[in-house]
């Protein structure tokens, strides 16, 4: 039987919101677009803005405390907020509470001319080492993330085109908001998209 309308909206206030997605898939905008938009964001500065994200990365240190295992203190905090978590760590998300995840997806080669790029500014001399073992291990993670997702009762799944969110962010922030309840500021979130920021394109997206 179907769960009433106001069971599943309380459910959706009470759920974690996870923006997920590989390293450089447009995370920290998202995150920026759910603050503006009045979604309430757990994030820190233990990573401050950078020439390669100057808008910020909105991360949350203690989420690096889920490989451990375990269910970390934190997560009881973080219902009704936005959290970032990379992809792999997904995995290690306990059942005791429920996740609307927004995954993240951007073209793979512009996911790894951006890592090149922000490799190259820290001075690392692997910017370019293994981008198609690296490109290949991505491939595989986000078939994993998405079964994931839709084998576990507690996990909600969508998917957001980081190139269609930056053309068209006024449809970005209606299904956003229609995936989140409905209770949120769509143009603000609009406005928090900065196109200036996609400085790595690609000729077709990602399969």
């Amino acid at each position: 039987m179907p769960l009433p309308s106001f069971v599943r909206r309380l459910r959706r206030r009470q759920s974690i919101v996870v923006v997920s997605g590989l390293p450089r898939s447009g995370t920290s905008m998202m995150m920026r677009m759910l603050a503006a938009g009045g979604v309430p964001v757990l994030s820190d500065d233990a990573r401050p803005p950078d020439a390669a994200n100057p808008a910020g990365y909105f991360e949350f240190a203690p989420v690096k405390e889920l490989a451990s295992g375990g269910a970390p203190a934190w997560l009881e905090g973080a219902r009704g907020k936005a959290v970032k978590i990379v992809s792999f760590l997904l995995t290690w998300l306990p059942e005791s509470h429920d996740y609307r995840v927004i995954f993240m997806r951007r073209d793979l080669d512009e996911v790894m001319a951006s890592q090149g790029k922000m490799l190259d500014h820290r001075g690392s001399a692997d910017a370019d080492a293994g981008d198609e073992a690296m490109k290949e291990a991505y491939r595989n993670d986000i078939v994993r993330t998405r079964l994931l997702c839709r084998k576990k009762p507690n996990f909600e799944l969508i998917e957001i085109q980081y190139r269609d969110t930056v053309a068209e962010p006024r449809a970005t922030s209606r299904k956003l908001n229609t995936f989140l309840g409905g209770r949120l500021d769509e143009a603000a979130m609009r406005a928090a998209v900065d196109a200036s920021l996609y400085r790595n394109r690609a000729g077709s997206p990602s399969s």
